[in-house]
């Protein structure tokens, strides 16, 4: 099987490297110190040019008015922005919020698709509860209908943008129980909608986040994404594609993490020689460079089973992701104790990238809830 990418998706990749290298400068301020104080938590310059540059329509099928869409195009995408360690909202805008709205909208909402890949609109879905861990049914929020209107009461955790999103994707259940797939219905909420209050705070790997609360807020029913309680399955969709760009997104960061390693174990001097020469630090290194492929191959194995029969999709994601939380968190670890102090300080982009490597872990599903997925599926 020829594993190559294709003479589109490798203009994609190079243009975008050439442009993140081209705006290091711009990034490392967005990344680290510059924009963590802001509201955004992100550069929107940065997002407006890669969304000129086409990088957001990579991540969208022509039927929905993008050019792509397909796992490699994601895990194309993600991995660039994860050598960087960018912190820009494409998972939430983009995979999330605009996949979302592609799948389930009407005519009327699908055009906020198309303000989605111009870079002019944010989104952000407050699905996660503070009791619903990493179960997508775990939905306790409820969504009551009183006469042409649909009044949403609950409380939403850690809403990834939820400080710059221009519309809310918002989980509520219409009709049964706690935990229960049927039910769950999206609604497209406005961030100046009254009922709606946010608790913003920043993230530790970079980006911000809020507590989200609903408190009888009302909607008319056409603010409704598809049909009533019958959302599970496209959210579903939405997170199993998130998944996999967060371990493309994981292995980008783990590439750059071992490239700053090599060139560090290359350059500092110790008794007269580089300390990249004493074999104890070469036969760690080389185990990371092990690690890192068998990464690769799980993100290849993942992005070809994204279009694949529900029962191996889940099972080969569930594998990829616990493969790359455990190979990532070796990477970050050991990375960090190859460098010695330096590697702990704000100013040197290793100690982002290892905070990006380790949190990615823990968003969709950790690695011991993946183990446990995977098991599952193979039972089934």
């Amino acid at each position: 099987m020829n594993f190559d990418l294709t003479d589109e998706r490798q203009m994609l990749q190079d243009s975008l490297r050439r442009f993140l290298r081209d705006n290091q400068e711009a990034l490392r301020a967005s990344t680290r110190l510059g924009e963590a104080a802001t509201e955004t938590g992100f550069s929107t310059e940065i997002w407006g040019k890669l969304a000129e540059l086409g990088v957001i329509g990579a991540l969208f099928s022509e039927e929905d008015g993008g050019f792509g869409g397909a796992g490699f195009d994601l895990t194309t995408v993600f991995e660039e922005l994860g050598r960087v360690g960018a912190v820009e909202p494409f998972v939430d805008t983009a995979i999330l919020g605009g996949g979302l709205i592609a799948a389930l909208g009407n005519s009327d909402q699908r055009e906020l698709v198309e303000q989605v890949i111009a870079g002019s609109l944010q989104l952000a879905l407050a699905h996660g509860e503070q009791n619903s861990r990493y179960d997508l049914a775990q939905v306790e929020t409820t969504a009551t209908a009183e006469g042409d209107e649909i009044v949403l009461n609950g409380r939403k955790a850690v809403v990834v943008n939820a400080e710059a999103a221009d519309h809310f994707l918002v989980s509520a259940r219409e009709a049964g129980a706690t935990g229960d797939e049927e039910g769950i219905s999206l609604f497209l909420v406005p961030r100046d909608a009254a009922g709606l209050s946010l608790r913003g705070y920043p993230l530790l790997a970079g980006g911000r986040a809020a507590e989200v609360d609903l408190d009888g807020l009302r909607l008319p029913s056409s603010a409704r994404l598809g049909a009533a309680g019958a959302a599970y399955p496209a959210l579903k969709r939405a997170i199993t594609r998130a998944e996999v760009a967060l371990a493309a997104e994981t292995l980008g960061a783990m590439e750059a993490a071992t490239d700053l390693t090599r060139e560090y174990l290359l350059t500092r001097q110790q008794f007269g020689r580089p300390i990249g020469s004493f074999q104890a630090l070469q036969h760690r290194m080389a185990t990371l460079l092990i690690e890192l492929e068998q990464a690769r191959s799980a993100v290849i194995n993942a992005a070809g089973h994204l279009d694949a029969d529900p029962a191996q999709q889940a099972l080969q994601i569930a594998a990829a992701r616990n493969l790359i939380g455990r190979a990532g968190r070796l990477v970050a670890e050991e990375c960090i104790q190859l460098h010695g102090g330096i590697a702990m300080t704000e100013e040197y982009a290793l100690a982002h990238i290892a905070k990006r490597i380790v949190m990615a872990d823990h968003r969709f599903g950790d690695t011991d809830t993946q183990l446990e997925r995977f098991l599952d599926y193979s039972a089934a």
